[in-house]
C-alpha cells in the first residue's frame, strides 16, 4: 500500500455483513466512509473503527438515488480523500412467490442492487482513473443460482455477476479490478429475519443450514470481510472478473 493512506466506501455498512467489511477495511489501513440509508445507524460501525484506531466517516445516502450517490461521493472525496476502493455491499430482500410479488417489490430490489452498483460504481471509477489503482467488489450471492421465493432478488444478485465482468473489461486498462462475492447461509439480522418469516427459531434455522454446508457451519460476517480485504489489497492486482463463493462448500 502506498503511503497515502486510501479511502474506501462501503455501501449498506450500518449493520451485518457491510459492518464487518467496513471494520476490516479501517484495521487494513483504510479511511472508511460508511455509508447507509440513516447517517444515525452508522455511528456503532463508527464509532468501533474510530475506538480501534482507525478513521472512518458516516455518510447518509439512498444508493438507488443519482443525485444522493453524487453528493455522498463528493463528500467523501472532499472529507477523507479520493475514494479508490469500493465495496457495493447495500442490499435489501423482498421475497415472495412470483405470483404474489408486486412491482413494486421487483423494483425495490432491482433498485438497490442493481442500480445502486452501478450509480456507485459509475460516481467513483474516475477516481480511481485518475490515481491509477481502484478495487470494485460487488456482493453477489449463492441466490444468484435460484432460489424459492426470491425470483428478484436471485435475478438482481445474477446481474451483479454480469456487471462485475464487465466492469473488469472496461476498467481493467486504469488499474481497476473488479470481483464479486457470492456468500452463503451468514448469520445476520437478515437470515435471522427470513428465520422469523419462515416460522422457525433463528438457532433452529441455523442448525438446519449448517447440516447441508460442507464445513458444518454457518458464515459470519467476518468470513466476508476476510475476503473483501484480500479483493481490496495491493496484491490483488491481477485477480479481476471473478465470482467467489464463500459459502463453506462448492457452488455450482
Amino acid at each position: 500500500m502506498s503511503q497515502e493512506r486510501r479511502t474506501a466506501i462501503v455501501t449498506g455498512s450500518a449493520r451485518g455483513i457491510g459492518a464487518a467489511v467496513a471494520k476490516r477495511l479501517a484495521s487494513d489501513g483504510y479511511a472508511v466512509a460508511v455509508l447507509d440509508l440513516d447517517e444515525s445507524a452508522c455511528a456503532e460501525t463508527v464509532d468501533a473503527i474510530k475506538s480501534a484506531g482507525g478513521e472512518a466517516l458516516a455518510v447518509a445516502a439512498n444508493v438507488a438515488d443519482e443525485a444522493s450517490v453524487a453528493a455522498a461521493v463528493e463528500r467523501v472525496a472532499s472529507e477523507l480523500g479520493a475514494p479508490t476502493i469500493l465495496i457495493n455491499n447495500a442490499g435489501i430482500t423482498r421475497d415472495n412467490l412470483l405470483f404474489k410479488m408486486t412491482v413494486d417489490d421487483w423494483d425495490a430490489v432491482m433498485n438497490v442492487h442493481l442500480r445502486g452498483a452501478f450509480l456507485m460504481s459509475r460516481a467513483v471509477q474516475k477516481y480511481m482513473v485518475d490515481a491509477k489503482f481502484g478495487r470494485i467488489v460487488n456482493l453477489s450471492s449463492t441466490s444468484a443460482l435460484g432460489n424459492r421465493g426470491q425470483v428478484n432478488y436471485s435475478a438482481a444478485k445474477a446481474g451483479m455477476q454480469g456487471f462485475t465482468k464487465t466492469l473488469a473489461f472496461e476498467l481493467g486498462k486504469f488499474g481497476v479490478t473488479a470481483n464479486a462475492i457470492a456468500p452463503g447461509f451468514i448469520e445476520t439480522e437478515m437470515t435471522a429475519a427470513t428465520a422469523e418469516r419462515v416460522g422457525m427459531g433463528f438457532e433452529d434455522f441455523k442448525a438446519a443450514a449448517a447440516s447441508q454446508i460442507p464445513v458444518n457451519r454457518v458464515g459470519q460476517p467476518e468470513d466476508i470481510a476476510h475476503t473483501a480485504s484480500f479483493f481490496a489489497s495491493e496484491g490483488a492486482g491481477f485477480v479481476s472478473g471473478q465470482v467467489v463463493y464463500v459459502a463453506g462448500g462448492p457452488k455450482d
